[in-house]
């Protein structure tokens, strides 16, 4: 059994996603925080498995929880959740630690997804969050890059890509056929002037969007 702690400071959102958590196979939610000073200390005490993370609450907030939560435990596994119109940018989440970031609107069966692949080790970044990541790294750089040329789900099937994850597994996490997976690689290879999954993980790094140890 996945054993979740919810962090968010709306006690009715996480009343409803511990419905929606409870609900899937293999997954319990073991207790809820409503700040990140309450979850670095449930941490402390007991190390859930998951943690899905607000990104922004009263008091130290996600980015400063996730590092403290990864400093007692490094094992635990955190996702981040964001309603995209809060800042910080994801990129600010994945660098403290973040192995998945989320939108809180996402369908139940993608949030899921996302727990068990990083459970696996994986990391996983919705769609939209993927996109929001190229046009963070568009404004941080202030000017045009090649990250400019990808469509937001290209975006999100290279991270995939450059995390190790395998053809079929990239078409189960999104539902899309193999063979659309394989079309878009194919796209992102000759967008990027790249011609295998090497170069495309070491363009990934040179871009600051995974590192060595990620």
């Amino acid at each position: 059994m996945i054993q979740i702690l919810l962090v968010d400071d709306h006690a009715l959102f996480r009343s409803g996603m511990k419905s929606i958590l409870d609900a899937q196979e293999g997954i319990t939610v073991v207790s809820e925080a409503g700040n990140g000073e309450d979850a670095v200390e449930f941490v402390r005490r007991t190390p859930p498995d998951v943690i899905l993370m607000d990104v922004n609450m009263p008091g130290i907030g996600g980015i400063e929880a996730t590092r403290r939560i990864l400093r007692i435990d490094s094992e635990s596994k955190v996702i981040a959740l964001t309603a995209l119109d809060d800042q910080p940018f994801p990129d600010q989440l994945l660098d403290a630690g973040a192995s998945g970031y989320l939108t809180k609107g996402c369908p139940a069966e993608e949030l899921s997804q996302a727990i068990r692949r990083v459970m696996r080790g994986e990391h996983y970044i919705c769609n939209e969050v993927a996109r929001r990541l190229s046009l963070s790294s568009l404004v941080n750089k202030g000017k045009s890059t090649p990250l400019a040329k990808l469509s937001p789900r290209e975006m999100q099937v290279m991270l995939m890509i450059t995390k190790g994850c395998t053809t079929q597994q990239i078409s189960d996490a999104l539902f899309l056929s193999p063979k659309t997976i394989s079309t878009y690689r194919t796209r992102l290879f000759e967008k990027l002037e790249i011609h295998n999954d090497v170069k495309l993980t070491h363009f990934a790094l040179s871009h600051g969007l995974i590192e060595l140890n990620g």
